[in-house]
């Protein structure tokens, strides 16, 4: 584990080393494959920085999501481009860590990632519509017990996701909204759903307008 960060360090942004020394940073991890990344995802880290008062929000764009198939999946290297060219914000980090740690699933990339910022507060984002899923994750509990996660709604997920296995397992541990501003300094598991002005845009959708080749 020690090479890997000996790794990463120098690739992390200034701000982002400077939390190993300096008063805890507020950093919103958002993973995924960026499948394209559209619009969605930048109002997602927006809405995020915005309500629970980050810092930055980190992209980790995933060389390969373990749930999803590798036909369609655009190559490593085009999907960071395309993610920076959307992110088009200081404040969100377009990242590659889970390729520079080894990581592949998402618990292993959190306990990676408090390991080697030890004074820094995560917190997990996403949307409905991968809460509404998150039971098939590996090892999904102790993710959920590993960092705090905010869930921001999206069209036609709501009712779904809050309805789905991992809400209804902690239902005793979900903040209050009005109170969401608390959440990355809560000792997990912690969670909220955030109501915010909802993004119709999806990588599923732009990918099925793509030509055909």
């Amino acid at each position: 584990m020690s090479a890997r960060c000996d790794r990463i360090r120098p690739y992390l942004p200034a701000s982002a080393r400077a939390s190993l020394g300096a008063a805890p940073r507020r950093i919103g991890l958002l993973g995924g494959s960026f499948n394209p990344a559209h619009a969605g995802h930048r109002h997602i880290s927006l809405a995020a920085l915005r309500r629970l008062d980050l810092d930055e929000v980190w992209w980790l764009v995933s060389p390969q999501n373990p749930l999803k198939g590798t036909r369609d999946m655009g190559p490593l290297k085009q999907r960071m481009a395309k993610a920076r060219a959307v992110a088009n914000d200081r404040r969100i980090r377009v990242t590659d860590i889970e390729r520079l740690l080894g990581t592949r699933y998402t618990v292993d990339t959190v306990a990676a990632l408090r390991r080697l910022f030890p004074a820094t507060r995560f917190v997990w984002l996403m949307g409905a519509d991968n809460l509404a899923q998150m039971a098939r994750w590996k090892r999904w509990p102790d993710l959920c017990r590993l960092v705090p996660f905010a869930v921001l709604d999206r069209p036609g997920n709501g009712t779904r996701a809050l309805a789905g296995a991992v809400a209804h397992r902690y239902r005793r541990q979900r903040l209050d909204e009005r109170a969401v501003r608390r959440l990355i300094a809560m000792a997990p598991p912690a969670w909220s759903f955030i109501h915010a002005r909802l993004s119709p845009l999806s990588a599923t959708a732009l990918r099925a307008r793509r030509p055909k080749k």
